[in-house]
């Protein structure tokens, strides 16, 4: 192991387990700062201290990956992380329909999102940041987000396809937060509900229900947005008439998203197993934010297949012709 690869395993590992953003960004800065130096001057203390994005950590992972060694910090990692989460379903998965680059409140750029995602055997990953209503995630405007576009048509080739998406804020009148001529040029459309989630049940219900109305969407994000560990602390579940919601997927063709963060696991099971007694698809969908974190999937597939979820049911179990004449399919595209 060379210690450009100790380090971005340790950077990815970190990301997965989603802990601090700060520690993660200092192990892809370090292999960002070691990336074609020879051993010689890996070997070279010195010089590496006054290198920036080198830390006393950082230092140690590097000089006993020179050693032949596995670092201590990354065998740890590695016992932490455990055997990964299995189930019949997860090798089905072909893609994912919804991350995030550091164009919005991502970590990474696309370039090493893409790559991780080449790394795990994805076919297809639509990059969906955030929309310009969520200022805190440093949404796109229509401007940034057509300049992304740009970006993203160069990014696929050789058996990979990286999808031009969105995750549109759905606003509180159920409205979308982004021009609608805009919307039908991407290729995904992730809506979801980040403001004003303890509103009456009436009106939640009914902003839900015209969001999934909208011809332009393809997935409903977090349906609930409830927290359940981690960091942020636990939030509850939106009130609103989950029936009236998931009666509107089904009849437009929306996907209800299985959020596979562990922090949300959302929809509740009692909710997935509503969606799907109602003939409901779904997305098995990352939610990333950082590389690491693309193989989060393991946790969303595990869950769907616990809650008797089909794969035939799954979108992000399709080829990538059936997925973009599903995503068409009232767009006139």
């Amino acid at each position: 192991m060379n210690p450009h690869e100790a380090l971005t395993e340790i950077a990815t590992l970190l990301e997965r387990e989603r802990s601090s953003r700060y520690k993660s960004k200092a192990f892809r800065a370090a292999a960002d700062a070691v990336e074609g130096l020879s051993d010689a001057e890996l070997r070279d203390t010195a010089a590496l201290r006054r290198r920036k994005g080198i830390g006393d950590s950082t230092l140690a992972v590097i000089q006993q990956a020179l050693a032949g060694d596995v670092p201590g910090y990354l065998v740890d990692l590695r016992e932490r992380a455990g055997g990964q989460r299995t189930s019949t379903l997860r090798p089905l998965l072909r893609g994912d329909l919804h991350s995030h680059s550091d164009w919005s409140d991502g970590l990474t750029s696309i370039d090493l999102m893409v790559d991780a995602a080449r790394a795990l055997g994805h076919e297809y990953l639509a990059l969906t940041d955030h929309s310009p209503r969520l200022r805190v995630a440093n949404g796109l405007s229509p401007e940034r987000l057509r300049s992304q576009l740009e970006v993203v048509a160069d990014m696929s080739g050789d058996g990979f396809t990286l999808l031009s998406g969105i995750e549109v804020d759905i606003l509180e009148d159920g409205a979308l937060d982004q021009e609608p001529d805009l919307l039908g040029e991407l290729d995904v459309v992730v809506a979801s509900a980040h403001s004003k989630l303890r509103m009456e049940r009436g009106p939640m219900t009914r902003r839900l229900v015209a969001a999934v109305s909208s011809p332009h969407i393809d997935v409903l994000g977090h349906v609930t947005g409830r927290l359940v560990e981690g960091s942020r602390g636990t939030r509850p579940p939106s009130a609103f008439d989950a029936r009236a919601v998931f009666e509107a997927c089904e009849a437009h063709g929306v996907a209800v998203e299985i959020n596979s963060r562990p922090e949300r696991q959302d929809p509740p099971d009692e909710l997935m197993i509503l969606a799907l007694e109602i003939g409901c698809l779904f997305s098995i969908d990352s939610d990333a934010h950082a590389p690491g974190q693309l193989s989060l999937l393991d946790y969303g597939a595990e869950r769907a297949e616990r809650m008797g979820v089909p794969a035939e049911r799954v979108v992000t179990t399709w080829p990538l012709d059936k997925l973009h004449a599903w995503t068409r399919r009232d767009r006139g595209a």
